[in-house]
């Protein structure tokens, strides 16, 4: 965890350390405070732990903590510490929405397992937490990013506190691998997204007209240019530029671009009159373009005014635990498209899918999905039984079975529409056993829900 599971406050030196060793026999990570005022510069929403506290300290005593920490996340368990026989003190923290009390001198084993279920509460409140986040996220029109492995979890934290701010982005990642989509979540998700998203694959724009596709044109600027065009740029106007395969550019439309980002305007070819813009820069690429600027091939300047916020996007098998998801969210979209029944996945097939390595990313699966909902289950046939190799590192036995669990709960949730009690069938195994699997997994009913 990134903080400690068990903030103590006390001004008691030696309660201090007894409660620090008696946590520590039980691997409770621990942290202690003589006052509450320092115990409070530890804590934020996203605490993970619990708070432990006396009632009687000099200054801020523990009923006060106790109001201050449930202003900052109500859900935070607190327990506080109490003199033997302060029935009116335990009465107060319980009214004022303390988590429990338990009295001094008190039981080793009653504060261990305390502990234990508050700590249990907080990581439950804290899981329901992102659970709801991503259900909102999902319930959203437009582009979704789907995955909730930690690598996933890392590219939205990334982004999702930037999308309203007018930094440049830029995405790395390997061909296949969602940059264009993620590129379109950033901006429906935005403050610009009533305006353009306009996107241009830098590779596949023949050199001699790459720079009036974005620059625009006046008529009679050049042989062919029979009427006025409106560029990319200028069409992007309070919305987002989308540049595909930035590293392609041609060195010459470099300077013009880096011209664009510092000046915020733009000049169509063959005029001589200046056009403000505010469009948000978000440039996309497999290369290393600091390596290419090391070398000479990329502009260094403009790679900085284009770097100010990267993010890594995650090959598909750095992330095979979101495999099942992505799998059914296409077959949806196939079905629909195609006007042809949606058949779900069983663990077997789920489990062929996250063996494969996946060169072609997301893209990749996504073209299965249609050819699964086209041609049925021969389709999977063209995915390799013996690619198993994940290039990313060795996984352990335990992660290998950890995902093959993983993926035949969601197989088997999708394919029940979220009813626990018809996925219990058709994985043979008991409510309670299921349930705590699931918790186990991340997982909740409400997203395979219809």
């Amino acid at each position: 965890m990134s903080e400690p599971a068990v903030i103590f406050v006390d001004d008691d030196l030696h309660i201090r350390k007894a409660i620090a060793q008696a946590l520590a026999l039980e691997d409770l990570s621990v942290t202690c405070f003589e006052d509450a005022r320092s115990a409070l510069g530890l804590m934020s929403h996203d605490f993970d732990g619990v708070v432990l506290c006396d009632y009687n300290m000099p200054g801020m005593d523990g009923l006060e903590l106790l109001d201050r920490v449930r202003a900052l996340d109500d859900a935070i368990p607190v327990i506080i510490l109490t003199g033997q026989g302060d029935i009116s003190t335990a009465v107060s923290a319980m009214q004022k929405g303390a988590y429990d009390f338990i009295e001094k001198p008190f039981d080793h084993d009653e504060l261990i397992e305390l502990l234990g279920h508050a700590l249990e509460k907080r990581q439950l409140a804290l899981e329901n937490r992102r659970l709801k986040a991503q259900l909102r996220l999902l319930a959203k029109p437009g582009p979704r990013i789907l995955g909730d492995t930690v690598t996933m979890q890392k590219v939205m934290a990334t982004i999702d506190p930037i999308l309203d701010i007018s930094a440049n982005i830029l995405l790395h990642g390997e061909t296949g691998s969602g940059k264009d989509a993620l590129a379109r979540y950033i901006h429906e998700n935005s403050h610009r997204s009533a305006h353009n998203f306009v996107a241009i694959n830098c590779g596949a724009v023949p050199e001699n007209l790459i720079e009036s596709e974005l620059f625009g044109h006046e008529a009679g600027a050049f042989t062919g240019a029979e009427k006025q065009r409106i560029g990319k740029i200028e069409h992007a106007h309070q919305g987002t530029l989308f540049l595909d395969e930035v590293e392609s550019m041609p060195m010459a439309l470099q300077v013009k671009l880096l011209r664009v980002l510092e000046e915020q305007k733009v000049e169509r070819l063959g005029s001589n009159q200046v056009q403000d813009v505010d469009v948000r820069i978000i440039a996309a690429t497999k290369a290393d373009l600091k390596a290419l600027s090391d070398e000479g091939e990329f502009r260094s300047d403009l790679y900085y005014r284009l770097n100010v916020v990267k993010v890594d996007i995650p090959p598909l098998r750095e992330r095979k635990e979101d495999i099942p998801m992505l799998f059914h969210h296409f077959v949806l979209i196939a079905a629909a498209r195609y006007d042809r029944e949606s058949i779900p996945l069983d663990a077997g097939q789920a489990a062929r899918l996250m063996q494969h390595s996946w060169p072609g990313n997301v893209r990749e699966l996504r073209n299965l999905a249609e050819r699964y909902v086209l041609l049925g289950p021969a389709a999977l046939e063209e995915t390799g039984s013996g690619d198993t190799e994940n290039v990313s590192g060795r996984r352990t036995l335990t992660e290998m079975m950890d995902g093959f669990e993983r993926s035949a709960i969601i197989s088997a949730l999708n394919a029940c529409h979220g009813s626990i009690k018809d996925t219990m069938v058709q994985l043979g195994i008991a409510r309670k056993t299921l349930y705590d699997k699931m918790k186990k997994h991340g997982l909740d009913k409400a997203q395979f829900k219809d």
